[in-house]
């Protein structure tokens, strides 16, 4: 490793951020481009995101990254910042959709590509933009069936398929995954969606018995304590 590329990193290690700012601006002067630019430029975009927690300039480092090299080492993990700050630190969803197909189109890494349609779902999910979730939760179960993220990304069509009112697809998933994953970590959330949905198409007592036996399980009592209420309260009308 080039000496000065070598300080200032560990510059930035010790925690001497403006120190190592300057360092890696050195290693700028001397090459304009190469690895060692490479470096300095991604290097910099991390100080600026991590250590002085400001994003927008960590954002132009970054892109510079890009622009100087996209077959270079540092281009991958560059790309993937970008979409993440697009993503959390702007908000800027529309953008963050465009960086994390970026990734999945320029980097064929099928874990990794997996995780970005992930974040793409999620997106959308964030911008109850529910329809267009799906797809992309569909998408990631066809293009990366072995993908960490498919007992989740099983879990969440059920979920949207009932804040979509599609409460008949969303009891024959929840049976196909409960042969799938029989002790899933979703298992009590999945109860209660399937409840929600028989107690939404008139199956009071059913829905009441599946919401009972949550008790002492499901994560959020007092949701639950309020389902079971209700439904005693529109059971006794019928009566």
């Amino acid at each position: 490793m080039n000496p000065l590329l070598q300080k200032a990193n560990e510059e930035w290690i010790q925690g001497r951020n403006h120190s190592a700012i300057e360092t890696f601006n050195e290693v700028l002067k001397n090459f304009s481009s190469g690895v060692e630019a490479e470096e300095a430029l991604f290097r910099l975009g991390e100080i600026h995101h991590f250590s002085l927690n400001n994003s927008t300039q960590a954002l132009i480092y970054f892109q510079e990254v890009m622009q100087m090299n996209r077959a270079g080492e540092f281009s991958y993990p560059a790309q993937k910042y970008i979409a993440e700050i697009a993503e959390f630190g702007l908000k800027d969803y529309d953008q963050a959709i465009i960086e994390y197909q970026n990734l999945i189109n320029n980097y064929k890494s099928e874990n990794e590509n997996g995780n970005h349609q992930y974040r793409i779902a999620s997106i959308y999910y964030k911008k109850q933009n529910y329809e267009q979730a799906l797809v992309e939760l569909n998408i990631l179960l066809e293009n990366y069936p072995r993908s960490s993220w498919a007992e989740e990304t099983k879990f969440k069509i059920i979920e949207i398929l009932y804040a979509l009112g599609r409460c008949p697809e969303a009891r024959e998933q929840y049976r196909h995954f409960s042969l799938e994953y029989s002790d899933s970590r979703f298992k009590e959330d999945m109860d209660f969606v399937v409840a929600s949905c028989l107690e939404e198409e008139g199956h009071l007592q059913d829905a009441y018995n599946r919401f009972k036996a949550l008790e002492g399980r499901y994560i959020y009592p007092a949701i639950l304590k309020m389902k079971l209420v209700g439904i005693e309260k529109r059971m006794k009308k019928q009566h």
